[in-house]
């Protein structure tokens, strides 16, 4: 019997079990059923090659213009008894799927449904109160009225019962599924030995057991095989069904094949008459097509074949760009249009050593340029060195920019690495020749002995080497402006060439937008007018050399093709035309070798040429370079200050510049600084490599001049005498110019102007200061430390520690020369007298006063966080007041000691005055003369306060020891008269007139 996975259902003749269409249908199960089998699996035995639903399956079914005799899946049969009746299995199964499938397929769970909600009794509960009633009533009735079909159950069950029982019969080991006669248990279970002789003779018990046995296994087996019958004839209908529908199935198989076999030989003759021809055609037309191919890729040959000639003309008037673009043209020709071609093999690698070469000539030819305009005279008034000559001025164009974009072009962004070395070395050329030249002028040395230059430099004087450094300056800022206005013009085509990429990108883009509309318009009016946009000819042409599974997809990208044609045109024109205008700008030819150039790049193919913008690096890359010449402007100024560091340090090396005078090292400390603001000014770069030599050497000579002043100021001290000093007019005048705001060294007068003569005292804000010679010359000196402050701005905070140093050194070497008498062994003075300490203190208060003046000067010359450093002359203040409070107590103590020593032989007696009395002021007498004049009549009066106090303590004292007391007695009169005494005199002092002695306060209280 014919089987088939695609037989349709066959018609049933029973109706009780067809459909309304006729054919027979699987019963379902009941509703309530939840049983679900796994989908249906391919037939291993069956169907060994059924189709399963893919793509791939369906491909080997039949075909209708194919061989219809080939064998497929679907000439295989199988007998369907032989199926049903299976051998190895114990008994039947019920289903058909476990037999051809195998015992593994068996009946599984199946996963309840995510999307589907889980259904309880609950859901049914409202059904089954609606339906209880009529269930009910049905059940009533089914009572009252039984089935008529019921009838016959009862035979039906009791036959059923009777042949159950006959099987309980059988014995269980035959409905074993393992039953197997093999297994010698089952075997001396079915047929035991003891029926049987075990001599092997036959008697007549063994012969009884023996037919008992047989008659036993027989009625075994028609037991059997009446239930194989009953269970025959029940299924008997079902069984003849599927016969009649085997047959049925043969019948429609055969019409079928007769209707393919018509269907066929029906398409061979629509091949032979309809379709041949056409497809004739269109071959013809394609080969039409390559033929035309071909003669363009010969043109395309010819032309490519003239490029080496054409390149070489071009190299041969150095026309490196007009080369460049045609290799670059050929290349991308080659790469496109002609890869592959066997004959142009070498071609594309020959190309390429030739834009090598172009590569190493451009960048030898910019080299060349470089050295050249950085080493030219300076006498020279152009920036930019001279133009390339040209025949026809239209055409002429900076042989730098035409470099420039050259590099530019190959992408050669490490241009500005060799001018950076070119300038290295122009820099040391300046520098060398401008020492030669002002050697040459010296005529004293020889050039012979001395070679080295650095020798050179510092065997010249100060003005000479001076005024070579000047030179050097003035050479370097030409330099500067010769370096900045060839980065400019570097710059400016840079900048351009950004430019000119962004509006190409621009325009681009607005084309495209413009074709992307037109493209609509177009495509809405053949919408409307319901035709194609394909010529005639492209339909075939594109069936033809499609290689997808179907025809529209040919049609539709055929079409795609067509509409992209256009506007990649207009694009690929405005390309090249742009590559021609960028050429013609960037450099100039002869007429021979732009007409051979014209002739070879007409010959190329637009599609195939590259804009010159493509060809340019990318805007990052553009505006790093842009970058890039900046700080390339400011590696210029740092090597024109490292240049100038040398010179510097060539004559540093052997101390000369610490030598040097204050007025010539602010000489150099202003040249310095007007070139470095000058450079700052061209280059917008603060270099500190020149101020930083500068700035040690200015280190170097604030130490040489602040030892110089120290070591004098230490010689006037230790040969000071302590005397008051005449001021000269010219001191005068520097406290006059200080006081008026000039904290400057004044000018020299000249000789023949008249002098003044020389006053006692100095006066400063209408104080009178007596002073010793040292302090005249310490006043000049803080001046010339603020002076070089005024010219060396830098050497601010250096210069003020050290003026400190200076401050504290005068404090410490006055204290000890006077209060600690040092000025008795190194001057050799006898003693040190109460005139000495009151004009030290005198001397110290000048200085106190000039302290905040001098503070205020140097904070104006600092910056805001170096403020903190301005604490030194705090304490150099409260140091000098210490100093003077110091003295004042000196002094007191020298009268006390004498007060001690006089009053402790005090007694009171006639005569008075008494002789200490008298001693006492006349002592008194001598220390207001040698102060008065020196010290201010309020500093005097306080004075004289604290020894008058110092005099009362005493005089108690020895009045308590005598023991005299305010009683109104002779003794209290007669020190009452000594009192009265020591007040007149005390009184009759100048400028103590009017001083409260309070002398009541000797008398001890009264208690």
């Amino acid at each position: 019997m014919a089987s088939g996975p695609g037989s349709s259902p066959v018609a049933q003749a029973s109706a009780g079990s067809s459909g309304p269409d006729g054919f027979f249908r699987k019963p379902r199960e009941a509703a309530g059923s939840s049983r679900h089998y796994r989908p249906p699996r391919s037939l291993p035995d069956v169907c060994p090659k059924e189709p399963t639903g893919e793509a791939r399956g369906l491909c080997e079914g039949p075909s209708v213009v194919a061989d219809q005799h080939r064998w497929t899946v679907y000439n295989s049969k199988v007998n369907l008894p032989a199926a049903l009746n299976d051998p190895r299995l114990a008994k039947r199964e019920s289903d058909f799927f476990t037999k051809t499938w195998g015992l593994d397929f068996t009946e599984t769970e199946v996963m309840p449904s995510f999307y589907l909600p889980n259904i309880t009794a609950e859901h049914f509960s409202e059904y089954l109160q609606e339906t209880a009633q009529r269930e009910k009533i049905h059940e009533r009735c089914k009572n009252i009225c039984p089935n008529k079909d019921d009838l016959s159950v009862p035979n039906i069950t009791n036959n059923h019962d009777k042949a159950k029982e006959e099987l309980e019969q059988v014995p269980k080991i035959f409905m074993r599924p393992d039953f197997v006669l093999n297994d010698p248990a089952t075997f001396n279970t079915v047929l035991p030995w003891s029926h049987f002789s075990v001599a092997g003779g036959k008697n007549s018990r063994d012969g009884a057991s023996s037919r008992l046995l047989q008659e036993k296994l027989s009625h075994y087996l028609d037991v059997v095989e009446v239930s194989i019958a009953r269970q025959i004839s029940l299924r008997s209908e079902a069984f003849f069904h599927a016969m009649s529908s085997q047959h049925e199935l043969q019948d429609r198989l055969r019409e079928t094949a007769v209707a393919v076999a018509t269907l066929r030989a029906r398409t061979a003759v629509m091949d032979r008459v309809m379709c041949r021809g056409p497809l004739q055609a269109l071959k013809d037309t394609v080969t039409r097509s390559n033929c035309a191919k071909l003669h363009g890729k010969l043109k395309l040959m010819a032309a490519v074949q003239q490029t080496q000639p054409t390149v070489q003309l071009l190299l041969s008037t150095s026309e490196f760009v007009g080369a460049l673009e045609l290799i670059a043209t050929t290349k991308e020709v080659l790469q496109q249009e002609l890869q592959g071609i066997h004959s142009f093999r070498h071609l594309g690698s020959q190309l390429c050593e030739m834009e090598k070469l172009i590569d190493k000539m451009i960048v030898a030819d910019f080299t060349t340029y470089s050295r050249s305009d950085l080493n030219r005279s300076f006498e020279d008034d152009s920036q930019v060195l001279e133009k390339v000559p040209n025949h026809k001025p239209a055409n002429e164009k900076d042989r730098l920019q035409s470099l420039v974009f050259g590099l530019l072009r190959q992408r050669k962004l490490d241009f500005l690495d060799i001018y950076s070395e070119e300038m290295m070395q122009a820099a040391k050329g300046i520098v060398r020749q401008c020492v030669l030249r002002s050697v040459s002028q010296i005529e004293d040395m020889d050039t012979d002995t001395v070679v080295k230059l650095q020798d050179q430099m510092r065997l010249m004087k100060f003005s000479q080497w001076f005024e070579l450094l000047q030179n050097v300056f003035e050479h370097f800022v030409l330099f500067l402006t010769r370096i900045k206005a060839t980065l400019s013009v570097i710059r400016n085509v840079v900048l351009e060439v950004l430019d000119s990429c962004q509006r190409s990108r621009m325009a681009d883009s607005s084309s495209a937008i413009a074709d992307g509309n037109c493209g609509e318009n177009e495509d809405e009016d053949e919408e409307d007018s319901g035709g194609s946009s394909l010529r005639p000819g492209e339909a075939e042409l594109a069936y033809l050399t499609h290689e997808g599974l179907f025809i529209s997809d040919a049609l539709n990208e055929a079409e795609r093709r067509s509409s992209t044609a256009a506007p990649s045109k207009t694009q690929t024109q405005t390309r090249a035309e742009t590559s021609g205008s960028d050429s013609a700008s960037g450099t100039t030819e002869s007429s021979s070798s732009r007409e051979q150039t014209t002739n070879t790049a007409s010959s190329l193919p637009t599609g195939g040429t590259t804009s010159i913008e493509d060809l340019m690096p990318s805007d990052l890359e553009l505006g790093r370079v842009a970058n890039n010449i900046q700080e390339l402007l400011y590696t210029a100024s740092d090597i024109s200050h490292d240049r100038c560091v040398k010179v510097l340090l060539a004559k540093a090396k052997d101390c000369s510049l610490e030598r040097l005078s204050s007025a010539e090292f602010v000489c150099v400390s202003r040249a310095v600084e007007g070139f470095v603001k000058e450079t700052e000014a061209l280059c917008s770069r603060r270099s500190v490599s020149l101020r930083g030599a500068l700035q040690s050497q200015a280190n170097r000579f604030v130490h040489r001049f602040h030892e110089e002043r120290k070591t004098k100021l230490s010689l006037l001290l230790d040969n000071e005498r302590w005397k008051q000093a005449e001021v000269p007019a010219e001191f005068q005048h520097l406290v006059d110019s200080i006081a008026d705001g000039h904290i400057t060294l004044p000018e020299r007068k000249p000789a023949g102007t008249e002098e003044k003569k020389p006053s006692d005292f100095l006066l400063v804000d209408g104080q009178k200061y007596a002073v010793v010679g040292t302090v005249l010359l310490l006043i000049r000196i803080f001046l010339e430390y603020c002076q070089c402050v005024n010219d060396i701005p830098s050497i601010t905070t250096d210069m003020l520690t050290r003026l400190a140093d200076l401050l504290k050194h005068f404090n410490s070497r006055s204290c000890q020369l006077v209060l600690g008498a040092g000025a008795l062994q190194v001057v050799g003075l006898k003693t040190i007298t109460t005139k000495n300490l009151a004009l030290v203190s005198r001397c110290l208060q000048l200085v106190v006063h000039y302290i905040p003046i001098i503070r205020a000067h140097f904070e104006t010359k600092l910056q805001p966080k170096q403020y903190s450093i301005l604490r030194h002359f705090d304490h150099i203040t409260k140091d000098y007041n210490d100093h003077i409070a110091e003295i004042s107590a000196k002094l007191v103590a020298i009268m006390d000691g004498l007060f001690e020593r006089v009053l402790s032989k005090y007694e009171v007696k006639a005569p008075m005055p008494s002789l200490c009395f008298r001693n006492v002021c006349k002592q008194m007498a001598k220390m207001h003369e040698a102060i008065h004049d020196l010290l201010p009549e309020e500093q005097t009066q306080m004075l004289f306060l604290r020894i008058n106090t110092s005099f009362k303590m005493h005089l108690k004292r020895q009045l308590s020891r005598l023991g005299v007391i305010n009683d109104g007695g002779p003794q209290q009169g007669l020190v009452v008269v000594d009192v009265a005494f020591y007040t007149e005199n005390v009184q009759a002092l100048r400028s103590l007139e009017r001083l409260d002695l309070n002398m009541p306060e000797i008398w001890e209280q009264k208690r």
